[in-house]
């Protein structure tokens, strides 16, 4: 029986891409997102695509959230195998420091930081009771270099990079892993947001499905370690 993987922020973008993936590869899936209607949908097309899904309406910021929808998980499947912390916000769009607002800053690091925190927290005792399990959580370069008008998305993934490594030191003499992927700048709702008026090429979330597929198939090998599709790209000679 396949694995249940389970997918937070499934409604659109990278998300719905995973999901979708996932589905046609006879996964067991459990996603969320906070828009329901869309979320919903995207339940609805993996389904068609012969895979069990739960679909919880949920904001993994929220403690109260991320327990119900992993409890309705682990209720249905029995166990979660892979998580995948692929929510997250950028805030109001292009900022200087100087000018963000301090709720809209303290919204995007709550969060961005928050959620994959409870996530990975709430998601550890069945991995560790099972002595096998794969985190996988969304970085950017944003969260190693600091770029202008990046504004708190940036300073919250310089913070989810820490909070995996420090996960993943943790959790160095277990079989639960943790590791990182820079997916670069893909053609999504939220680069929208980030990059008005982009006028240079960017990818489709589609192109970063081989890079998953690969960390998935070298578990064992992983943690800690910071996977970016420009380099596996090249790597793979594409």
């Amino acid at each position: 029986m396949k694995d249940v993987i389970v997918i937070t922020g499934a409604s659109r973008g990278l998300g719905k891409a995973l999901t979708l993936h996932y589905a046609k590869q006879g996964y067991r899936l459990g996603i969320c997102a906070r828009n329901e209607e869309e979320l919903m949908k995207v339940k609805e097309e993996a389904i068609a695509l012969g895979a069990e899904v739960v679909a919880v309406r949920a904001d993994v910021a929220n403690a109260k959230d991320v327990d119900r929808f992993v409890s309705v998980v682990e209720a249905t499947f029995g166990t979660i195998d892979i998580l995948l912390n692929n929510a997250s916000i950028f805030g109001p769009g292009p900022q200087l420091l100087a000018d963000y607002d301090e709720h809209m800053f303290q919204d995007v690091l709550h969060t961005n930081v928050l959620n994959p925190f409870l996530m990975t927290k709430r998601t550890l005792a069945t991995m560790l009771t099972n002595d096998r399990g794969l985190i996988i959580s969304i970085t950017s370069a944003a969260g190693q270099t600091g770029f202008a008008e990046w504004g708190a998305y940036g300073v919250s993934k310089f913070a989810v990079e820490g909070l995996m490594q420090t996960w993943a030191d943790e959790l160095s003499e277990t079989e639960t892993e943790v590791c990182l992927v820079d997916p670069g700048e893909m053609n999504t709702a939220m680069h929208d947001i980030a990059v008005p008026n982009c006028d240079y090429p960017l990818l489709e979330p589609e192109e970063l499905l081989p890079l998953f597929d690969h960390i998935i198939q070298h578990r064992g090998t992983v943690n800690g370690k910071r996977f970016d599709i420009d380099s596996f790209l090249e790597e793979a000679g594409q």
